[in-house]
């Protein structure tokens, strides 16, 4: 009987490396999945650029966070799950029990779990993720589809605590795997988006997922300009997201905006990064500025919903395919890219793909 498995391990900046470890094995309440497949990610990206990650991981570590898979092993006391089920589970999980908890932010949980180790062939699950945040996923649904409820669930949180609604109209700010679901599930609720894009080739891809109209950073005098102008009266944007993680789109953001407007400055900028805004035209312009981080349960159980409804495009949301012996080479590239590329996601199949 196997004892080992391969998996991939961050041990620092730009230091990814496949190694054989210990095949996990599940202790009371907990699960071991085989992992059907695991997607890249932005923040995967950042923490293999930076070499660790603050609340999430430190090195060494197992790698990666957005993941589906079969079920091998149940621990005692789980009565929920059986061997052979199908499940996403989802990165962590809040306490329930803290005050933000206490006060509906589970997503400030002082005590949130992560899990880590997605690119590997198997994972566990610890007892409170799979208590709170690990679902059953439908047959006819593909693992890679699935493990895209974890980011898809920080958007749906995003676009709730900026009170969205049908009729809006949305600026979104970056055109990355973040942006890009906002824009898409922004579209869906009814909402008209403006996608405010870098690259010529991001504009096509913008509007693939629910951009009606698309203003190329590059391509005009005055992003700000060209973003009211298109908005109803030339008043501004009724919400304006931020997904790129720069002041400067902060500071556009602001201006973007309509009075008495939300701003959700969704991007995260390193620690210690400051902004310029007019207090002015924050003050008279009534303007709500919020920042939106992570997940809850219950937004992991709606994004789980919208892929499952067939309404999210998550074909086209999956733009690599890739077997875990090429995780390495798949960060090393994406370092290289630094965003300059049509791929959104990269689906990672510990069982191989077909070559």
């Amino acid at each position: 009987m196997a004892t080992e498995m391969t998996a991939a391990v961050l041990y620092g900046k730009e230091d990814l490396r496949l190694e054989k470890v210990p095949l996990p094995q599940a202790g009371p309440g907990e699960l071991v999945l085989r992992v059907g497949a695991a997607l890249t990610c932005g923040t995967d990206l950042k923490v293999y650029r930076r070499g660790y990650h603050a609340m999430m991981l430190k090195p060494p570590i197992p790698f990666g966070h957005e993941v589906a898979g079969v079920v091998t092993e149940i621990g005692a006391g789980v009565t929920q799950f059986r061997k052979g089920d199908r499940v996403v589970a989802v990165n962590s999980a809040p306490c329930d029990v803290c005050f933000f908890c206490q006060h509906g932010q589970q997503n400030l949980c002082e005590d949130l779990q992560f899990n880590n180790g997605a690119y590997a062939e198997f994972i566990r699950i610890p007892k409170r993720i799979v208590e709170k945040n690990t679902l059953p996923v439908p047959d006819e649904v593909p693992f890679e589809y699935a493990a895209l409820t974890e980011p898809l669930a920080c958007v749906v949180r995003g676009l709730e605590e900026s009170a969205a609604k049908a009729g809006d109209t949305m600026a979104v700010i970056g055109a990355g795997p973040i942006g890009l679901m906002f824009m898409h599930v922004a579209a869906l609720a009814g909402t008209n988006v403006i996608a405010v894009v870098k690259r010529e080739d991001q504009i096509a891809t913008a509007r693939l997922f629910g951009a009606s109209e698309v203003v190329q950073v590059s391509a005009v005098e005055d992003v700000i300009a060209a973003t009211r102008a298109l908005t109803p009266g030339g008043r501004g944007a009724d919400i304006v997201i931020e997904a790129v993680a720069v002041p400067e789109a902060w500071e556009w953001a602001v201006d973007m905006v309509r009075k008495g407007g939300v701003v959700n400055f969704f991007g995260g900028p390193p620690r210690g990064t400051k902004v310029q805004l007019d207090t002015n035209r924050l003050h008279y312009g009534d303007i709500t500025l919020k920042a939106s981080f992570h997940h809850t349960p219950a937004t992991c159980r709606t994004a789980l919903g919208l892929v499952t409804s067939g309404r999210f495009k998550c074909a086209e949301y999956i733009t690599g395919r890739a077997g875990l012996e090429d995780v390495p080479e798949v960060f090393a590239q994406m370092m290289r890219r630094n965003g300059g590329s049509r791929e959104i996601k990269t689906a990672v199949f510990p069982e191989g793909v077909a070559r």
